[in-house]
């Protein structure tokens, strides 16, 4: 199960991650509210959809008065937004979070996912922030950090201090780094996470880390203990087939094409799909 970047964030700041100040707003005269409350010089408006790439398809502006603020989020409100991830259907935005400026020094990616072939949770960071982590990973793999975290004992301090000084941290931010990178970590084991992704965490001017960008997804075998995160689901961003398939609990996944598999097992319907 996804949640939105605004829902993340609000997870993450419950286990002391920074996060910039911000509102989420259904209109534009939430919005309005919304930047007027934030009092900052400069306003973002970020489309609330389940897919990265947002700024390049326009659902991620800058506003320099709570009225122009207002002004974007008509604009964004309503619109199809098209990116690499949702496909050429796109998605339709009906909410956006209104959020602080901020004086950003260094943009870097953080990580945490399951990795299949270990079985454990791994941390990847790279000083390439901003942008898709498969483009870093093709071009460069060297510039991706990898940091294998056994369950018995989570990620240990000497493992968030060499992510923060393979990542060119100043020596004054490493030691703010360490219980920055450890909270993330708690964070995405306590809600049973399968990716939990920053990008961009950026280095402000004053030397802190802040989550810029939040995104995570949920393990559905273990919603039954989290009924808080299972309130999280928007059925708006979901196919309408599977949320119908869902109230049976039933698994299905809809692909392109006519023809149906029904199968009892994951490696029978590749197996069959193939």
């Amino acid at each position: 199960m996804k949640i939105h970047e605004y829902q993340a964030k609000a997870i993450l700041a419950r286990y002391g991650v920074t996060t910039p100040r911000g509102e989420v707003a259904f209109s534009k005269e939430e919005a309005l509210q919304a930047a007027q409350r934030l009092k900052s010089n400069i306003c973002v408006v970020k489309a609330q959809i389940h897919a990265g790439g947002r700024g390049k398809g326009g659902g991620v502006k800058l506003a320099r008065s709570a009225e122009e603020a207002a002004d974007i989020a008509g604009q964004i409100l309503g619109m199809k937004l098209v990116t690499p991830q949702t496909g050429p259907a796109g998605r339709i935005v009906k909410r956006l979070l209104i959020e602080e400026g901020l004086d950003i020094k260094r943009e870097l990616y953080l990580g945490l996912l399951v990795d299949r072939a270990s079985g454990r949770v791994v941390f990847m960071a790279s000083a390439a922030g901003g942008m898709e982590i498969e483009e870093v990973a093709k071009k460069d793999p060297s510039a991706i950090l990898r940091e294998t975290i056994h369950p018995a004992v989570g990620l240990e301090p000497y493992q968030a201090r060499k992510i923060a000084f393979g990542l060119g941290l100043p020596l004054e931010v490493v030691n703010y780094a360490t219980p920055f990178l450890e909270a993330l970590y708690r964070a995405f084991t306590d809600t049973d996470a399968s990716l939990l992704e920053i990008n961009p965490c950026v280095l402000t001017g004053d030397g802190k880390l802040v989550a810029l960008d939040a995104k995570m997804t949920f393990d559905d075998n273990a919603l039954f203990r989290h009924k808080e995160l299972r309130e999280l689901r928007d059925l708006d961003e979901e196919d309408p087939l599977e949320v119908e398939a869902s109230k049976y609990s039933l698994n299905y996944i809809k692909l392109d094409g006519n023809v149906g598999c029904m199968v009892n097992g994951a490696g029978l319907a590749m197996a069959t799909m193939d």
